[in-house]
């Protein structure tokens, strides 16, 4: 099983014309992105193609040990997008309360231990048994993220680097 990644150092993006206050006072702590990356229900992943294109779309996955979980087909255009270029964007659903990933994206040689405790809490999530699956397990490890609090944008942006 992957080792749990470390807790973010956060600040304040760099956000010219925002209004953006200077300092730490009002920053969002990292638990607060946590806690809607593991109540999503539904996530986008921004990927890009070989000619430089953007790809987005709607994936289900699991925020567990400071990563982002999420299965994809093989063949399909997402999966195709990450073996060119791992690099990609995870969002949660809910745009006033925004967390957004920039990470890379790599397919996991999971122990069967993992592979199960990933299956059975996708199941209890998503009412889905992926225990027939054999599609990879792509795991996201941030390198920054952003929280983007909608009723108090200008004191509470904040950017999280890994």
């Amino acid at each position: 099983m992957p080792a749990k990644a470390k807790s973010p150092k956060s600040s304040r993006p760099h956000m010219p014309g925002y209004g953006l206050p200077k300092g730490t006072k009002g920053l969002l702590p990292w638990k607060w992105a946590e806690q809607r990356l593991q109540r999503s229900r539904q996530y986008w992943i921004s990927t890009t193609r070989r000619d430089g294109a953007p790809h987005t779309m709607v994936i289900w996955g699991l925020w567990l040990d400071g990563r982002f979980y999420f299965s994809t087909g093989t063949e399909s255009r997402k999966a195709r997008n990450l073996a060119s270029n791992p690099h990609c964007v995870i969002c949660n659903d809910n745009a006033a309360e925004a967390v957004i990933l920039e990470g890379v994206a790599k397919i996991q040689a999971i122990d069967p231990a993992f592979r199960k405790r990933f299956n059975q809490l996708y199941e209890k999530k998503y009412k889905f048994d992926m225990a027939e699956f054999s599609d990879p397990i792509y795991a996201v490890t941030p390198s920054v993220a952003f929280g983007m609090y909608e009723k108090k944008f200008q004191g509470t942006a904040t950017r999280w680097k890994f």
